[in-house]
């Protein structure tokens, strides 16, 4: 791969992954603890609500157009690893694909789908509610760190 063109894919991932520690950030700083004030059944509703509205062409190219980049940034820094700046792509590519991708697709969007598929009334959807709370966002804050610090490494790595 040219230079100019990991340039301009570290640029992206770097950007992507600096969005979406933002995106992170907002939802453990206030609007889980926001959504956690509510009665259950309004919590669940809301959480629902939202987690059918994120799935849009925005979120959906920054999540996944992040990860391709990181995809490609990490493999051109294993075939450099001997130039300079090739650990801070490798590692701000993996803390993406590592701590914000797979953390989601493997503990966020299960819990996702639990809730989506809770009666918001019931007693098992407040017991579901309780527990999610504070899973899916000790999760998300896991998220938010790994994000932050791949947008981080991977600034570095354009300097």
């Amino acid at each position: 791969m040219s230079d100019g063109l990991l340039r301009v894919l570290t640029l992206i991932a770097a950007l992507g992954s600096g969005l979406m520690a933002g995106f992170f950030f907002a939802f453990s700083v206030s609007v889980m603890k926001a959504l956690g004030r509510l009665p259950p059944a309004q919590g669940i509703a809301a959480m629902q609500s939202i987690n059918v509205v994120v799935i849009n062409p925005v979120f959906l190219v920054t999540f996944f157009g992040t990860a391709a980049a990181c995809v490609a940034v990490a493999i051109s820094a294993l075939s450099m690893w001997s130039r300079p700046g090739a650990a801070y792509l490798l590692g701000g590519a993996l803390l993406y694909l590592v701590g914000s991708f797979l953390v989601t697709i493997v503990f966020n969007v299960p819990r996702n789908d639990a809730l989506a598929a809770v009666d918001q009334s019931s007693a098992q959807g407040a017991t579901l509610w309780a527990s999610y709370l504070t899973v899916w966002t000790a999760w998300n804050h896991v998220r938010t760190a790994a994000a932050l610090t791949a947008a981080a490494a991977l600034s570095i790595a354009l300097c």
